[in-house]
């Protein structure tokens, strides 16, 4: 009895160690990629027309928006220079006007930043999920278990960035 236990005990370790022999070997089948999406978001066609688009759509306010702070600045300075030397109720005009001046630039450039910022991230959404469709069909094709997205550091072995990045310009 003590023998058939004993090595039933046996069999289970050498079971047991057969297991754990066998578990690294399927992770190191496993395959993984990794991707720049800084660089997806920067260096691709859709990225680099999304970004002339945008000029295109905001600069003329940002021209206005200059012209606004050249008025405010413009209209400070009129105050700090004239402000002294003129009658309290001319002085107290000249205050308001550069104060209202300088409220109504940082009003239209805070919208201004708005704008732009929500037209930026519904040009990158685009690019995201038309890149997320490339991605989910190169990890299908190439068999990768698992694609990273921005790592402290990757090896350039299993860097795809470039291959998402030809797919995406086509």
């Amino acid at each position: 009895m003590k023998t058939a236990t004993a090595t039933l005990s046996k069999l289970a370790a050498v079971l047991a160690l057969g297991i754990m022999a066998a578990a690294p070997a399927q992770a190191q089948s496993s395959r993984i990629a990794w991707l720049s999406a800084e660089r997806i978001y920067n260096e691709s066609k859709m990225a680099k027309l999304a970004d002339s688009k945008l000029r295109d759509e905001f600069s003329s306010r940002e021209k206005a928006l200059q012209e606004l702070a050249m008025r405010s600045k413009a209209a400070a300075e009129k105050w700090e220079k004239e402000g002294a030397a003129k009658p309290e109720p001319e002085r107290s005009r000249l205050q308001r006007e550069a104060y209202e001046a300088d409220l109504n630039f940082q009003r239209r450039q805070r919208e201004f930043r708005e704008d732009l910022n929500q037209r930026t991230n519904e040009e990158r959404a685009a690019i995201a999920e038309k890149a997320t469709k490339i991605i989910k069909q190169l990890a299908t094709t190439e068999g990768y278990d698992i694609v990273f997205q921005d790592a402290v550091w990757a090896s350039p072995r299993i860097d795809i960035t470039n291959k998402v990045l030809e797919a995406l310009d086509k």
